[in-house]
This record gives structure tokens, C-alpha cells and sequence, in this order.
């Protein structure tokens, strides 16, 4: 056997149906001798984060694979994979390389040594005799721990190398979770029931440990408010009673409004990194931090008391410890109540613009009109960087688990496009949507042909304001002097010319009929384009 059928044949046998690549590798051909489908991007940077949002959607299982030839193609992925530690997805990046003969070639790139910084484990498998145990180490790290992308580089001579049946013992990696110290959650147990008013500050971990109901039952045990950072949106559904929204860069007014009001904070699931994805915890509080990575603690904040465990089985122990103690949990004294009255309020404070009918069209007016039109129990929703992130997190209530995949730990413009793809391809029963700007679309559109090629229908939708959004705060003398905030290109006319469905609105009363329109374009089968040209408005919630 060949090191590449190896490979491939461990990748079938732990479950991968996809591979996420471009342009060419031999593990390509290899995978697809075995039926795992290769799904061929425009540029590497969409292959990953098409990996991502597949990998997100489905929390890793199947596993989530991309290839990319050696040399200038993992060198071109390198923005992706910065994207997929920052945010922990965990994702298995098999790039080719030259083999051992130009090891120390100084025209040979090294993938391990270049990319150890940002994955959880980069190595060379170096021998076919090697590639089981490589590839279950590669597969442990995957699936143990907080999650990140793992990089094994595969030189030509191991993928063409000779292998006896006889070295081939390869056994399927199992996922192995950790619960907290039971001296830790008495101890947090005891700080929740004894707080004045809690808020539980809920992440991704939510997500990769599947705790959406242990979550609930916490908050409602406690009578605590419930925020998310924007990675974890979606894990606790927004038109519960006790929900606060998303806080990052921006936020429904109630998450500063109970933050500052709060005397405790409970981070579950959550790095408590200071990023446009979270919300600053103020001063003076107490703050609790539960997190799968012992790493995460007293990084940002001065962590009052942690627990280190599984997001899912941490919860568990303090709902079963608070209701020892007291069945009836903690007296929310009409929590619920100051909820909705701040809720209600910042929502009335909002309507004009959630409701305008001014051209260009208001930025707002969209984010409602998608909101009302998409059936959102059946969407998974992503926006792109800047200003459609800080306009869609505040205001797209999410109503289903896993509906909403948000970013910005770091922030590559063009990122959403292949998010949303990836999570069509884990979920082809959902509405999947990409929410960017004109400036993200001139850094991904060509990828348009990939979803189409593909088969993989998407709506996205291009706010179109002609402008990178905000630029003249940055580049004040440039944008003066020669305009450098200013964009232009038809959109529409790019993706008609890939193969999608487009329409192109300047009237709001037309957007909810027009999202419809592409509805059940994608339905049949087809991906859409919805361009709306909007008004420049920097104007957001939260700030």
C-alpha cells in the first residue's frame, strides 16, 4: 500500500465524506479512489474557511479536511489558518511538500516550521511506515482539548512510498472530555446562589460541548441574564426571557446595561479574550471563568474562580450541586421583568432605522427585513468583518441553536463567503446566508463560481454602499486628499456572469419581496446574489 492510500484510507475510516482543496495535491486523487468527494475552491483561503464552517456546523464530526499542493499553496492558505486558530475550529490541514531529498532547499517552504504558531500541532509525516501514527496523533489533538486546526505536512516520497498491510494498525480516534474539580463547582455554586444578580457570559464552548440545554437550565435555576460573545450567538435562543443578546464590537444596549449593573460574571465556554467578538467585562466584578483550556485563566481579567472542564459536564455538576442545596434554585426578584422593560425600550429606540423607508437604503432596514423574512429555524446565518458584523449581532435575533456563526477574533475580510458554503455542505437542509459588504465581496466574489460549480446554493447578500465603511476615521489625509475610502463594481453583474441568480435593489419595500425571490431560487437549487445599495451609516448599538 502507498502512504497516499494510507492516508486516504484512514480519512474514510474515521468518517470524512469532503475534502476541501486547491488547486492539486496527490492525496486528492487518492481520497477520491475511496469516494471522498473533493470540493475545489477558487482561492485556498476559501477552501479553509469552508473547512471552518463545515467543521463548526457539526462540531468536527465528521472530521473537517483541507489540501493544498506544497509551496505557494499552503503559503496562500495562511490567512485562513490564522482565522481557524483564532477562532479554535478545528480543521486538518494536509499540505504537499517536495519531499526529504529538498528538505534544506532554501526555495523549499517549510509548513511546520512557519505554521507551529498558529495551529495546535504542525509536524511532517516523514516515512510511509509513520502515517498511522502521525495521523492518529493528528486526529487526537483534533478532538481533545480546545479545539484548533492541526497542520501535517505530506512530502511526494511518503505519499508514493510502499507500506506493508502489516504496518497499517490504525484505530479510530474517540473524543475524551474532562469535568471540573468538584471543589471548584461547590465553591462557584456557592458564589451564583449567594450573587446579588448574576449574568452568564456564554462562548463557543457552548457549541463543541453541545450544552444548549444545561445552559437554559443554569440560567433559568439562578434567574440569571444570559449574554453570548458573538463566536458563541446562537447557543442560548434570544427570545428567551432571560436573553441579553450578542455582545462584541457591538451589542443590544441590555449587555452593558446588566454588565455594569451585575456584581458577577460566569464565562462558560469562553476565553474571556478581549476581541471585537466580546464585550468588555467592567471593573469591580466578580468573575467566574469555566473553560476547556487551563490556558484561558487569568489572561485578561483577574479570575475570581475557575473551573477547568468540559463546558457540558461542568454545567451538569453545578445544576445537580444548586439543586442539593436548594431544588428551587436562586429567587430571581423580577429579573425577568427588568429584561424585557430594557429589551422593549432599546428596541423602540431602534425602530426608525430597523424601519425606514429612506434611499439609499438604511443598513438596518436589510438586517430587519432578513430577520422577518428568513424562516429562522431553518437558516444558518454569517456576517462578514466591519460594518455589516456590527450591524447584523445586535439586532438578528436568533431564535434556533447553531443558526448564527459569528467571527472576529480575527478578521479577514471575504471570510463569510466560504463559512457559509461549508456550512451547506454540513447542513444541506438549511437556508444558508452570507451577509457582507462591497469591500469583503472584491476580496471573495470569484468564489461565487465555486458555490455554483459546486452546487452548494447560498444566498448572499451585498450591502453596497460604495465605500469601505468607517476608513476616514483611520485614513482621515488619504481619503481627503484622494478618496481612498472609495469603491466601485457591479456586483451584480460579476456574479450573473458566474452562473448565480442575481438581483440588484435600491427600493427597501423591495428587499422582503426580493429575499423571497432568492429563496426559492436556492430551493431549486441554484445560489443567489442579493445586492442592496445602501446609505454609509456608523451608527451602531452598544458603543
Amino acid at each position: 500500500m502507498k502512504g497516499g492510500a494510507a492516508i486516504a484510507k484512514i480519512l474514510k475510516q474515521e468518517g470524512v465524506r469532503y475534502l476541501f482543496c486547491f488547486p492539486q495535491n496527490p492525496l486528492i486523487d487518492a481520497t477520491s479512489a475511496v469516494g471522498i468527494r473533493p470540493i475545489v475552491s477558487r482561492v485556498e483561503r476559501t477552501a479553509v474557511a469552508m473547512a471552518v464552517g463545515y467543521a463548526r456546523t457539526n462540531g468536527g464530526d465528521p472530521q473537517a479536511v483541507c489540501v493544498f499542493q506544497g509551496g505557494p499553496g499552503i503559503e496562500h492558505a495562511y490567512g485562513g489558518i490564522a482565522h481557524a486558530f483564532s477562532d479554535s475550529s478545528p480543521i486538518l490541514i494536509l499540505p504537499g511538500q517536495a519531499g526529504q531529498a529538498r528538505q534544506t532547499s532554501p526555495t523549499n517552504y517549510d509548513a511546520v516550521r512557519n505554521y507551529e504558531g498558529i495551529t495546535k500541532w504542525a509536524a511532517q509525516i516523514n516515512s510511509p511506515e509513520r502515517v498511522p501514527n502521525m495521523m492518529r496523533r493528528g486526529m487526537s489533538a483534533l478532538r481533545s482539548g480546545r479545539p484548533g486546526p492541526v497542520l501535517l505536512e505530506v512530502g511526494t516520497d511518503v505519499v508514493n512510498g510502499e507500506m506493508s498491510d502489516e504496518e497499517f494498525p490504525y484505530q479510530e480516534v474517540k473524543r475524551h472530555k474532562s469535568a471540573g474539580d468538584p471543589v471548584d463547582i461547590k465553591e462557584v455554586a456557592t458564589v451564583l446562589l449567594n450573587a446579588q444578580l448574576p449574568v452568564i457570559y456564554a462562548g463557543q464552548g457552548i457549541f463543541f460541548a453541545e450544552a444548549y440545554d444545561e445552559l437554559k437550565e443554569l440560567a433559568e435555576l439562578i434567574n440569571a441574564p444570559v449574554m453570548t460573545t458573538t463566536l458563541g450567538k446562537s447557543c442560548f435562543p434570544e427570545d428567551h426571557p432571560l436573553s441579553l443578546g450578542a455582545g462584541g464590537n457591538s451589542a443590544p444596549k441590555m449587555v452593558p446595561d446588566f454588565l455594569n449593573k451585575c456584581d458577577t460574571v460566569f464565562g462558560i465556554g469562553t476565553s474571556f479574550q478581549k476581541t471585537l467578538a466580546s464585550y468588555a467585562v467592567p471593573k469591580g466584578k466578580t468573575i467566574i471563568q469555566s473553560t476547556i483550556d487551563g490556558a484561558d485563566l487569568d489572561n485578561e481579567y483577574a479570575i475570581d474562580h475557575a473551573i477547568v472542564g468540559d463546558a457540558k459536564l461542568v454545567l451538569q455538576g453545578l445544576i445537580d450541586e444548586i439543586k442539593n442545596r436548594n431544588p428551587k434554585g436562586r429567587d430571581g426578584k423580577g429579573i425577568i421583568a427588568e429584561v424585557k422593560a430594557a429589551k422593549d425600550a432599546w428596541m423602540a429606540e431602534w425602530m426608525p432605522d430597523l424601519t425606514s423607508n429612506e434611499t439609499p437604503i438604511n443598513p438596518y432596514r436589510v438586517v430587519w427585513e432578513l430577520r422577518n423574512t428568513l424562516d429562522r429555524k431553518k437558516t444558518i446565518i454569517t456576517h462578514d468583518s466591519g460594518n455589516p458584523r456590527d450591524q447584523m449581532v445586535p439586532f438578528f435575533e436568533t431564535i434556533a441553536t447553531k443558526s448564527y456563526m459569528g467571527w472576529g477574533n480575527s478578521t479577514p475580510l471575504g471570510t463569510g463567503l466560504g463559512l457559509a458554503m461549508g456550512a451547506k455542505v454540513a447542513a444541506p437542509d438549511k437556508m444558508c446566508v452570507n451577509f457582507m459588504g462591497d469591500t469583503a465581496a472584491g476580496t471573495a466574489l470569484m468564489d461565487i463560481e465555486t458555490a455554483v460549480r459546486e452546487k452548494i446554493p447560498i444566498l448572499t447578500v451585498i450591502m453596497n454602499n460604495g465605500a469601505m465603511g468607517g476608513y476616514e476615521n483611520n485614513l482621515p489625509v488619504s481619503v481627503e486628499k484622494y478618496g481612498t475610502k472609495f469603491l466601485s463594481g457591479d456586483y451584480t453583474g460579476v456574479a450573473a456572469a458566474l452562473g448565480a441568480y442575481t438581483e440588484k435593489i435600491t427600493d427597501p419595500n423591495e428587499i422582503a419581496p426580493a429575499i423571497k425571490r432568492c429563496v426559492a431560487k436556492i430551493e431549486g437549487g441554484q445560489t443567489a446574489v442579493l445586492e442592496i445599495i445602501t446609505k454609509e451609516y456608523y451608527v451602531f448599538s452598544g458603543k
